[in-house]
């Protein structure tokens, strides 16, 4: 079952088309990685499935329920946690969550277990501090725990881990991994490594219109050209090698880094055979030579250019 559904979404801003005809399904029970530029669209969509900004055209359900803008129905089943979460910093994390129980409508029994659970879930049980002496990384944590109060079947991440050193974007990315199975995550980034460390489904949107969107291991092999690096000991053994007679038209399209130099084809044995033939002719000896696996990274610059 799909948990949010997006058909031909459009959104213009005067003459500016920001989405363009956008359509995606979101499976129930998966990390789905929205990724894309900064300006790719990426926080506009969001806002039209919170029913925060009113879509051109097109259509939004969740859970099988059409949002409308202006209306908070379908935001039953959503908890959100925007880039720059805002708190009132005078109060204490289980002060925080007590507010945030009340607002919507949830007893108080069921906040205070609720929210004895989540802040443990997140590492701030012992934090019984105000929040205003928070870290950026604490506050991260406190909105996602914020965010889960009420059980959400979405749970809408934009941006999380963006202003985060490597500590605080491995904590928040182990914590929407551990909540998988229980709520379906969105996860909105241009982190092109955390997408590939906990999603399992991605949607690349580049200026408005998607241009990717499957399983990781549907879109590495859909997207599979085999790609051979070939590492020298020294930039002359690289430049001697790659120039010779035997060999100089193979490298007349390969990419270059320091000492090393990388080719693609869809023919990787052809390749081989021809590296390895020039290596006997030349007696220059690669260091390191190694096919290479599709990557998300590759597969995002090819598709953004």
């Amino acid at each position: 079952m799909s948990i949010l559904t997006i058909e031909n979404l459009t959104k213009n801003f005067g003459e500016h088309t920001i989405i363009n005809n956008l359509s995606f399904s979101v499976p129930e029970n998966t990390i789905y990685g929205f990724l894309g530029q900064n300006g790719a669209g990426k926080t506009t969509t969001m806002k039209m499935v919170l029913g925060l900004l009113k879509p051109t055209s097109g259509r939004i359900f969740v859970c099988q329920e059409q949002v409308a803008y202006g209306q908070a129905k379908t935001n039953r089943h959503i908890g959100y946690l925007p880039d720059v979460p805002e708190f009132y910093g005078y109060m204490k994390p289980m002060e925080y969550l007590a507010l945030c129980g009340e607002i919507t409508g949830l007893d108080r029994r069921t906040v205070a277990l609720r929210s004895e659970e989540l802040l443990s879930l997140v590492g701030l049980d012992k934090a019984n501090k105000r929040i205003k002496g928070f870290s950026r990384g604490m506050k991260q944590r406190l909105g996602i725990a914020q965010a889960l109060l009420s059980e959400p079947e979405l749970l809408i991440c934009d941006e999380p881990t963006s202003a985060l050193d490597p500590v605080g974007r491995k904590e928040i990315l182990d914590i929407l991994l551990s909540v998988k199975g229980k709520t379906t995550v969105v996860f909105s980034t241009h982190i092109l490594s955390d997408v590939e460390r906990i999603c399992d489904h991605v949607a690349v949107l580049h200026k408005g219109s998607l241009v990717l969107n499957g399983t990781l291991s549907q879109l590495k092999q859909s997207h599979r050209l085999d790609t051979l690096q070939i590492e020298f000991r020294s930039l002359d053994d690289l430049k001697r090698y790659t120039n010779d007679d035997s060999i100089r038209m193979l490298f007349q399209n390969a990419e270059y880094a320091k000492c090393s130099v990388t080719l693609r084809s869809h023919d990787i044995n052809s390749v081989l055979a021809q590296v390895y033939n020039a290596v006997h002719a030349t007696k220059i000896y690669p260091i390191k030579l190694e096919i290479l696996e599709p990557t998300l990274e590759n597969m995002f610059m090819e598709v953004v250019k």
